[in-house]
């Protein structure tokens, strides 16, 4: 276990506690957090962590593995939540630990990173935890003394948490060379046919928003099955579809006050015919939004690179749409859309 290297005693300058078994992903994480100007301490496991924060009080964050032999990063979330639930948690995992991680940002975790981590994103994340811990601790003052302020406080709250899904949704894409962008691209392309039905303000905003989260549940659908170039097998399509009501699983405690977006993550692979997934719904039991998001996402899977089948032309995407128009798309949804892009030739939108 280190101390902290600058003046003053442990308790007055410690900001932050690294616990990772491995010393020297623990160190290099000690250097980064210290040159951002805070004192940082380390342990080499959860319960070495705990028996430190009992000695010396609270500490505003601490970064953790969540595979550790003594006791495991959840646990010790567990029991940071229990004890000290004004600490800021970010946790450490690897690319196969996601579904880990995202479940430690259910049990009240403040952010994850995916090792190999890049030092300029523990910067980054560092300095964000911190600022939501202090905006937490805002908010329960302000509940006392300033109604007003809280509601200000508490919608950043949340906007910082949504921003964290939406970088989880943007590296799904990122990790995948055939969906790069697609999430942005087919919010773009939901939003502008939602504008030409009619949709405004905070009903266009959920649209947005549904159209870049519609595929975050795909974070549990393995990369051999996305990526597969030829047919999926009955078990693996079974797999696939099961991202449609995770996704909504893992929204529902950031966005439960925008029921619109958790409806389109569920709904948009359902079919006008009702042969769609994964609830079957059919014709006007489709909630809206995600029928506009239905036909964004096919446009964009028809007209970018995929691994099961080469990419099609914008304007025979437009026609594939219309000639499936009325049974696995709504009509007026598609006529909407292919009227928001009258020249084809400028398709597919950049990012």
């Amino acid at each position: 276990m280190s101390s902290v290297l600058r003046g003053g005693s442990i308790s007055e300058i410690a900001h932050c506690l690294v616990v990772d078994d491995d010393a020297q992903v623990r160190q290099a994480l000690v250097r980064v957090v210290e040159s951002q100007g805070l004192g940082c301490l380390q342990a080499a496991s959860g319960s070495e962590a705990l028996t430190l924060i009992e000695r010396i009080g609270s500490i505003p964050l601490i970064i953790s593995d969540i595979r550790m032999a003594e006791m495991d990063g959840v646990e010790l979330l567990r029991e940071l939540r229990a004890r000290h639930p004004d600490s800021a948690v970010i946790m450490l995992t690897a690319v196969a630990d996601v579904k880990t991680a995202v479940t430690c940002l259910q049990m009240g975790a403040s952010d994850y990173l995916i090792k190999p981590v890049a030092m300029d994103e523990v910067k980054a994340r560092v300095m964000q935890a911190l600022e939501r811990r202090n905006l937490l601790l805002q908010n329960r003052y302000y509940q006392k003394n300033l109604e007003s302020r809280v509601n200000v406080q508490a919608q950043r709250i949340k906007e910082m948490f949504l921003e964290g899904v939406q970088a989880l949704a943007h590296a799904l894409d990122a990790k995948d060379p055939y969906t790069r962008g697609h999430s942005r691209r087919v919010s773009m392309y939901a939003s502008k046919a939602a504008v030409r039905l009619g949709f405004t303000g905070d009903a266009l905003e959920h649209i947005r928003l549904g159209g870049e989260l519609h595929d975050i549940g795909k974070i549990d659908t393995p990369e051999s099955i996305l990526n597969k170039p030829g047919p999926l097998t009955p078990e693996e399509f079974e797999r696939v579809t099961r991202h449609t009501v995770l996704g909504e699983k893992i929204l529902a405690a950031f966005v439960r006050e925008t029921p619109a977006v958790l409806r389109i993550v569920r709904s948009h692979h359902e079919r006008l015919d009702g042969r769609g997934f994964p609830d079957g719904l059919k014709g006007d039991l489709i909630p809206v939004e995600a029928r506009i998001v239905s036909v964004a996402d096919a446009f964009d899977a028809m007209t970018t690179s995929r691994a099961y089948r080469d990419t099609r032309a914008p304007a025979e995407a437009m026609r594939e749409l219309e000639r499936c128009s009325g049974s696995q798309f709504d009509p007026s949804i598609v006529t909407a859309f292919v009227a928001s892009f009258p020249d084809p030739s400028k398709l597919p939108l950049e990012y």
